[in-house]
């Protein structure tokens, strides 16, 4: 029978065994183990071998996981601290114990939280008592025996608590063997005949005309090929660059400037009192170094000031709360794009603008919110404002119908709401096309004169902050944004999601 070198050589390393593995065949034979595994396939297909699929989970122990097997889990090292210092059923102050059982930092919380889960003891108003007859701790007992490669009756529910505290990493894969077929040891007993078998057709094959004699080697016109998977646009990419092809065409032009900014210009300028809760640490993320700003403009601060302490104009009252310049110079990472409108409009980014004017920007936003479908804790914002004479509510809705028109969405609707630096103010609300869910897609409202006065701008100011992860989702119907990006990213999503909007 006539086979190719790599043919011959795997039907030759089988003639003496019942079946071998891929890496066996391919250490024998000297060869790389995916060139054994196509030409094990062939082979199969010829009936010359059969391959046999199986899938292998592998348990090993993580790095912390090596730690605890060799100095013992955290909960136990504090079980046995307590036993040792005034024995069971009498409370310990936990800061006793805590050094005696070397416990410090991050484990403590892991200490406390798996003694109270496995019934070791329970603590109350910073006292520790643990138990006389602790059950036996099946964790410790399995990460000896996955240290001593002995996984054979660990119990499934013991594996998944240890990959879910991260002390071991579970991983599957499939091993093939190989067995010659009744038809493939006839042919290794009758003899092989090697014949050399080209594969692609080069120029210098064609040149020298040694193709007339070669025998080409076998092309499956039915094999899949490759998987390759390149790299695309990601899809809020495309969004993004969706939402400046329509503002810029609806004659806006788009604003830049800093992530992380002094609140002054993030807060201050927009009218927002400081001792708002929104800008405390629960709600914004504050840089350690630097810590503040070294400039600000001294006459815009003191406008600023006077605007919170005092209010603007013969009826304005102002917050008459405390204000203070070092807590305005304090830097974080902006909270809204609000930050690049406030320097647009007060003349420090691009120069003094007179009305008419439009500017946007779609940018990243920071804020410490608890993340869920709608909610990350960064983001991008579509920031956008209208420097005109005489603007009305009714001009700010005109915007956003013409504007989401653009995608399609019709039914926005609208709900009053309440903004430190707008008034009046209202939300937009768009249907989500699957669950039939109102979403929140945006803030906006007409700048206060407190926000605009001391900014040095005359004219009536609309403004709006929209999200552009919630535009993707009412789009495209995705109905969990952590699908599109951050941590928990769908990455079949991003391969697979229509790039054009």
């Amino acid at each position: 029978m006539k086979v190719s070198p790599i043919h011959a050589a795997v039907l030759e390393a089988l003639a003496d065994d019942d079946g071998r593995s891929i890496h066996g065949i391919a250490s024998a034979i000297d060869e790389k183990p995916e060139t054994v595994t196509g030409a094990a396939f062939a082979l199969e297909e010829a009936g010359l071998v059969q391959v046999e699929e199986v899938d292998r989970t592998t348990v090993s122990l993580t790095a912390e996981g090596t730690t605890y097997e060799g100095e013992g889990l955290p909960e136990r090292r504090l079980y046995a601290a307590v036993v040792e210092s005034v024995g069971t059923e009498t409370p310990v102050a936990l800061g006793d114990v805590l050094a005696e059982a070397d416990i410090a930092g991050e484990e403590i919380d892991i200490a406390l939280s798996n003694l109270a889960r496995k019934g070791l003891g329970a603590i109350d108003s910073g006292e520790l008592t643990v138990v006389a007859d602790p059950p036996p701790d099946t964790e410790a007992s399995a990460l000896a025996a996955i240290a001593a490669d002995d996984t054979d009756g660990i119990d499934a529910a013991v594996l998944d608590q240890l990959e879910r505290r991260n002390l071991i990493s579970v991983s599957t894969h499939t091993e093939r063997t190989v067995t010659l077929s009744s038809a493939g040891a006839a042919a290794v007993e009758e003899g092989l005949e090697v014949a050399e078998q080209l594969g692609p057709v080069t120029p210098e094959l064609l040149t020298s005309e040694d193709w007339k004699q070669a025998e080409f080697r076998p092309y499956n016109v039915t094999a899949d090929p490759p998987l390759e998977i390149g790299g695309r646009v990601h899809p809020l990419r495309q969004m993004a660059e969706r939402v400046k092809d329509v503002l810029i065409g609806m004659g806006f032009r788009e604003m830049d400037g800093p992530h992380v900014d002094a609140d002054f210009w993030i807060n201050d300028c927009l009218f927002m009192p400081q001792d708002h809760p929104a800008r405390t640490h629960w709600d914004r993320f504050a840089l350690e170094q630097p810590e503040r700003i070294d400039k600000l403009p001294d006459e815009l601060v003191d406008r600023v000031e006077a605007a919170h302490r005092e209010g603007v104009g013969e009826d304005g009252e102002g917050y008459r709360s405390p204000w203070d310049e070092d807590f305005a110079r304090a830097l974080a990472l902006r909270g809204h794009t609000t930050s690049l409108s406030a320097r647009y409009l007060s003349g420090r980014a691009i120069g003094e603008l007179e009305p008419p004017q439009r500017f946007f920007s779609v940018e990243k936003v920071y804020r410490n919110d608890t993340l869920d479908a709608t909610h990350l804790l960064e983001f991008f914002q579509i920031e956008g404002w209208v420097m005109a004479d005489a603007l009305s509510v009714r001009d700010l809705m005109g915007t956003f119908t013409e504007f989401y028109e653009h995608f399609g969405i019709t039914d926005l609707e609208f709900k009053p709401h309440y903004n430190p630096y707008t008034e009046p103010s209202f939300e937009l609300f768009g249907t989500h096309p699957r669950t039939g869910e109102l979403i929140e897609i945006g803030n906006s409202g007409i700048f206060r004169p407190e926000m605009l006065e001391p900014l040095g701008v005359e004219a009536d100011v609309m403004a709006w902050g929209l999200a552009l992860e919630r535009l993707l989702m009412l789009v495209t119907g995705a109905e969990d944004i952590r699908d599109v990006h951050g941590t928990l990213v769908d990455l079949e999503y991003l391969r697979t999601e229509e790039a054009i909007y």
